[in-house]
């Protein structure tokens, strides 16, 4: 029998012949008209989703497709996938977790030396003529606090630690005594005692606004953030005030509250460099993202557990 998977994202089109090769039908709904529409008219066919946290899943389109079993996130976060339904229905959901860490770590890495050292501006500057030398920061030997010490952490851990001798500090759900790194169970003490203060935790209610305006004081204006994580951890307007009357140096920035637009208050801003929520594109990461879906959908039609299973409440 073959199974039928609802495909909402739309950044691994060039790897889903991994999933059909190996017998999945797939609908393809990138789009919120699209979306709709599948559901209405396949809906009745339908024993799988693919999507991403910020596209979700909801309890109404659940409803609406009655033999839905399992959904799989790509990416680490699933914050708009109604997890209580998912329980409430006996659907099993699974997440992405660690398939494109490499690459977001990377891009981490990428916005914080661009910010710390000016690249952009200088780049700018000299196809406008000018040649101005600025003496900028180094990020050797500086102190790095990361939010969220999961895959994607760990890899810009590794990074910062082994290619740049930086120090590393973490605030997390938990201590993680497996790693080499010091722990802080308070944020804004941590906050206080680093120079680049790197988010790298998933969204949703429990990290809503963690970085708000005392976490940015802390930081404090030889501070610089860098999220690569989801941005309602972030307090946008806080961020913007802090940014705008220098009360941290900068912020490196690839997700935003409202994408793909983006705040004008932020593009006019010199000490910022932004991405379109990029970190997590690369073909190596969208290929092992789609491998790790097909390993879990071929397992849980096997009757096998998952591989990256998601938490889920108790259903009510």
């Amino acid at each position: 029998m073959s199974h039928v998977v609802l495909v909402l994202v739309e950044t691994v089109n060039d790897y889903l012949p991994l999933l059909e090769r190996e017998g999945f039908e797939l609908i393809l709904a990138p789009t919120p008209a699209s979306r709709a529409a599948a559901i209405a008219e396949h809906g009745a066919r339908i024993d799988a989703v693919l999507t991403r946290g910020p596209l979700g899943l909801f309890d109404a389109e659940m409803a609406a497709l009655p033999l839905l079993k399992i959904i799989c996130v790509i990416g680490a976060g699933y914050e708009h996938v109604d997890l209580q339904a998912a329980s409430n229905r006996g659907i099993t959901v699974t997440n992405g977790a660690g398939a494109n860490a490499s690459s977001v770590a990377d891009h981490a890495m990428a916005l914080l030396l661009s910010l710390v050292r000016a690249i952009p501006q200088a780049d700018a500057a000299i196809r406008r003529g000018e040649w101005n030398k600025l003496r900028l920061p180094s990020l050797a030997g500086k102190r790095m606090g990361i939010i969220g010490l999961g895959a994607v952490g760990q890899a810009i851990a590794k990074r910062a630690a082994n290619g740049f001798d930086m120090s590393i500090r973490y605030h997390n759900r938990q201590p993680r005594p497996d790693t080499p790194y010091t722990y802080h169970a308070d944020l804004h003490e941590m906050a206080g005692a680093v120079d680049f203060l790197i988010v790298a935790t998933p969204g949703g209610n429990a990290t809503r606004h963690l970085v708000g305006q005392s976490v940015l004081e802390a930081l404090g204006p030889q501070g610089y953030l860098i999220n690569i994580g989801r941005a309602s951890v972030i307090d946008t307007p806080a961020l913007i005030a802090a940014l705008t009357e220098g009360r941290i140096a900068g912020a490196g920035l690839d997700v935003f509250d409202d994408e793909p637009r983006v705040p004008d208050a932020l593009k006019v801003l010199g000490n910022v460099v932004l991405t379109p929520h990029v970190a997590g594109q690369s073909p190596e990461a969208a290929q092992d993202t789609v491998q790790l879906v097909l390993e879990n959908l071929q397992a849980f039609f096997a009757g096998q557990p998952v591989l990256t299973p998601v938490h889920l409440p108790d259903p009510q």
